[in-house]
């Protein structure tokens, strides 16, 4: 969990700006749930492993105290409630609970998250996440929707290198089937098989083996998941289904060609991949599933899938629904390190400097520039020219511009315009400033 300073923030919102705008492009409505819910609406919904990572949170001090003096004490007499793990299960309550939502329901919602985790290089502990969903139909227009979102979502940040890998939950049961591993053992065996990006063939083979799963079945499951050579996705879907054999196998593998041919048109066209050895780790998960990967880095951007089980988990009705949800912290990263974003400023346009000027003065005169649309900041104190000008140039501020207030400019209704980068200046009126400002700051420096 972290604070963020303004650098930082304005990088933060200038991401979350492009993710905003691209979902409502694609018909998206925004939504906010609370950052708590009950715990019987977080658990079981992230499998085993997810629902010993929820916060949990104490009851207040009088409830906790009575329950701590019995001898025994149950969980739920300790916590009934939890930080929300993820921005899909607060959705489907959200659905369940409310009959007057549009039958096919589009939504965003831009949130934090948390997870008890102790978390590697660029995951975090509170970390925000973007997530895009339909509820209401089962059309794989749904999926071209939402992945068509995201590609168009990483497109406008300046991505070019990735891919979204695509899979089906209901082939990832067969394929463990077809390994002759254990129903049983399913769950053990996808988690590590999810890790397949992060750890390499060899390190999820001794993870299967070490979970208790036969070195042959280990084995078989590998062989049948990772592509033959320059496979292409059709004769990958073709050899799936030659191997795997049954009705339920084919109709999963359609349906996922189904989506590439859907999406042939648009931004996800090209970046549509199918990967059988994708294992998204959520336990909600029915249908087709999809992550995005990058170049040279090691897990994902984002990833989702179709849920339509879960709904109906807080309601009379099952209700179909799919979903992506964007990392937000990893987008920065990496963003960061490709040094991706362009120009951004946080902070004063203009730092106000005044030389024996009464202060009522120069906030009038500041309050003229701020109605002109111009971010201005009054440098507070008395003191000489150069202490001020340096502030407005110095780390934190980085103003491009200064504008100096002295008894001559009160007197003209004008102020002395000084571009910091170039030192360029000129003295305009002072209702000229804001169409006069970019024009000064593009002058070339002064010999």
């Amino acid at each position: 969990m972290r604070d963020f300073l303004p650098g930082e923030l304005l990088r933060r919102r200038y991401v979350i700006d492009v993710v905003r705008k691209v979902y409502e492009l694609y018909g998206f409505a925004p939504i906010e749930t609370p950052s708590i819910e009950n715990l019987t609406t977080l658990l079981g919904k992230y499998g085993t492993e997810g629902d010993q990572l929820l916060y949990r949170i104490l009851h207040r001090r009088d409830a906790l105290k009575r329950a701590l003096e019995k001898d025994e004490v149950t969980e739920s007499e300790l916590s009934d409630l939890g930080l929300r793990y993820d921005l899909t299960v607060p959705l489907a309550r959200v659905v369940a609970q409310y009959g007057d939502l549009p039958r096919f329901f589009k939504r965003y919602q831009i949130q934090p998250v948390w997870r008890a985790d102790r978390p590697g290089r660029g995951r975090f502990r509170e970390f925000y996440q973007c997530d895009v969903d339909v509820t209401g139909t089962d059309s794989l227009l749904a999926e071209a929707d939402v992945l068509t979102a995201v590609a168009k979502v990483l497109e406008e940040l300046g991505f070019t290198d990735f891919t979204i890998q695509l899979n089906h939950r209901r082939l990832l049961s067969l394929l463990i089937a077809a390994a002759g591993i254990d129903p049983e053992q399913e769950e053990s065996a996808l988690i590590s098989v999810d890790k397949l990006g992060k750890i390499g063939r060899e390190g999820v083979l001794k993870e299967l083996t070490g979970r208790g799963i036969d070195e042959t079945g280990a084995d078989r499951l590998l062989e049948i998941i990772f592509r033959q050579g320059d496979e292409s996705d059709q004769d990958l879907a073709d050899r799936l289904k030659e191997r795997l054999g049954s009705d339920d196998a084919r109709q999963a593998i359609d349906e996922l060609l189904e989506i590439l041919d859907i999406t042939a048109g648009g931004p996800a066209g090209n970046r549509l991949r199918l990967n059988p050895g994708l294992a998204r780790g959520l336990g909600y998960y029915t249908g087709p599933i999809f992550e995005i990967t990058v170049e040279d880095l090691a897990g994902s951007l984002g990833g989702g899938g179709r849920y339509d089980g879960l709904v109906g988990m807080f309601g009379k009705n099952p209700v179909p629904a799919v979903g992506f949800s964007l990392g937000l912290e990893r987008i920065l990263l990496v963003m960061e390190e490709r040094d991706m974003y362009p120009p951004l400023q946080a902070g004063p346009q203009i730092v106000l400097c005044t030389l024996g000027i009464e202060r009522p003065q120069a906030f009038a005169v500041a309050e003229k520039l701020r109605r002109q649309g111009l971010r201005v900041e009054l440098y507070p104190e008395t003191a000489k020219l150069g202490k001020q000008l340096q502030y407005a140039d110095s780390e934190g501020v980085k103003a491009p511009c200064a504008a100096i207030l002295g008894e001559d400019e009160l007197k003209n209704g004008c102020l002395t315009l000084k571009a910091l980068a170039s030192g360029v200046q000129e003295t305009v009126p002072v209702d000229e400033v804001a169409v006069r400002l970019d024009a000064l700051l593009e002058k070339p420096p002064v010999d």
